[in-house]
């Protein structure tokens, strides 16, 4: 059975970015982020079993990186993601030569995967795949919050008009309520589900 957690938490992040990895923060980070670790090495054209050592590998140097931050002043979770991937990703690079041998994908003209992931746009991309995952975590947390606060109609007038895309038209016809009422229920959810991101982020 698949392991299941819930969004990252606070005391999660408070923990990874104060450089405190105990071992179910650190799988909690794995079993979020690693996913997409895997897929930014397969895009740039692994194969599936090079893409799954090279991305233990990074998580491997992600890990030491947290280590070495231990101690210092707990910083907001972007910063710290920036620092860390960075880190990494510079420390994976400079080792780059004793695992390549090891790839079944060799380096060549026609595929040139392992040159394309030690460049800068590569790192580049890593990092604002994580921090798009990051991004879906907090939205997740906000809409929970949000939608505890709302009526079941005003939620649900917001999912239809925001995030199915259905007409004020059709909401109306749906929901029993007037377009009017129901596109003030979606700019009411959106207000709050903005607010909570915020307050989310000043206290990561």
């Amino acid at each position: 059975m698949a392991v299941q957690f819930a969004s990252t938490s606070h005391g999660l992040v408070l923990r990874l970015s104060a450089g405190v990895a105990d071992p179910e923060s650190w799988e909690r980070f794995v079993y979020t982020y690693g996913p997409q670790i895997v897929q930014w090495v397969r895009d740039h054209g692994l194969q599936d079993a090079d893409a799954q050592d090279v991305a233990q590998e990074v998580l491997l140097r992600i890990s030491r990186q947290i280590t070495r931050m231990a101690g210092q002043p707990p910083r907001r979770f972007r910063g710290w993601l920036h620092a860390v991937v960075h880190g990494a990703w510079a420390d994976w690079v400079e080792s780059r030569g004793s695992w390549r041998s090891s790839l079944k994908t060799e380096t060549s003209p026609c595929h040139p995967a392992p040159e394309l992931l030690a460049q800068i746009p590569a790192r580049e991309d890593l990092l604002s795949r994580l921090e798009a995952c990051y991004d879906r975590e907090l939205f997740d947390l906000a809409a929970d919050r949000v939608r505890k606060r709302v009526s079941c109609q005003t939620w649900e007038a917001f999912e239809r008009l925001a995030l199915w895309r259905h007409t004020s038209a059709e909401v109306s016809r749906e929901l029993a309520l007037s377009p009017e009422a129901a596109l003030a229920a979606r700019c009411r959810v959106q207000r709050l589900l903005r607010e909570e991101v915020q307050l989310l982020e000043q206290h990561d």
